[in-house]
C-alpha cells in the first residue's frame, strides 16, 4: 500500500504475530482452570483479540465496549465516554479487558475503574502497545506486547479518522 502517510514501520507483520501467541501462552497459563471473559476496546483492538483469541487454550468468552477519548485528533482528550457497554454481566468473572494501546493511560484507567466497580472475581489489562513517556497516570497493564516511541501508531486495529486499520503491521503516522 503505497501512502505518504504511513511512516516507517514501528512493528513488524511477523514481530506482531509472534508476540502475540507469546501472550496467548502466557495468559493460558495464568488463567488455568478457569474461565475468561475477554473485553475488547472497539474498533482499535479487534484485530489484536481476535489473533490473541487464537492462541489462548483455556475456556473463553469475548464481550465488547466502545469508548471515545479522541474523537478525530491525534491525541486523547482526557474525557472518556462509553459509547457501547457490555452485554452480559461480569460479577465474579475473570475478565480481561484488551486494548490497543496505552497511551495516556486515561481511558485505560477509567476502564478498570468501571469494570472494577460491577465486582469481577479478577480483572487484569493486555494492551498490545504501551508509550510509556506519554502515560500519564499509574498504570501498569500485566500483559504487554510492545513499548513504542512517542508516534501516532497506525495499522492492525490502529487508525487515523478511521483509516489504515487494515495494515497487517504497525507503522507512524507521517508527520
Amino acid at each position: 500500500m503505497s501512502d505518504p502517510a504511513i511512516g516507517e514501520t514501528l512493528v513488524a507483520r511477523e514481530d506482531l504475530q509472534r508476540r502475540i501467541a507469546e501472550l496467548g501462552e502466557e495468559i493460558s497459563r495464568d488463567y488455568e482452570g478457569r474461565e475468561l471473559i475477554m473485553v475488547g476496546v472497539l474498533k482499535g483492538a479487534v484485530l489484536f483479540l481476535a489473533d490473541l483469541m487464537r492462541h489462548i487454550e483455556v475456556p473463553c468468552e469475548i464481550d465488547f465496549m466502545a469508548v471515545s477519548s479522541y474523537g478525530s485528533q491525534t491525541d486523547s482528550s482526557g474525557v472518556v465516554r462509553i459509547l457501547k457497554d457490555l452485554d452480559a454481566p461480569i460479577e465474579d468473572r475473570d475478565v480481561l479487558i484488551v486494548e490497543d494501546i496505552i497511551d495516556s493511560g486515561l481511558t485505560l484507567q477509567y476502564l478498570m475503574r468501571n469494570l472494577n466497580a460491577r465486582r469481577p472475581a479478577s480483572l487484569q489489562a493486555c494492551a498490545l502497545l504501551t508509550k510509556p513517556e506519554r502515560l500519564r497516570v499509574d498504570l501498569s497493564p500485566k500483559y504487554v506486547g510492545f513499548e513504542i516511541a512517542n508516534r501516532f501508531a497506525i495499522g492492525y486495529g490502529l487508525d487515523h479518522a478511521q483509516k489504515y486499520r487494515n495494515l497487517d503491521f504497525v507503522a507512524a503516522l507521517s508527520e
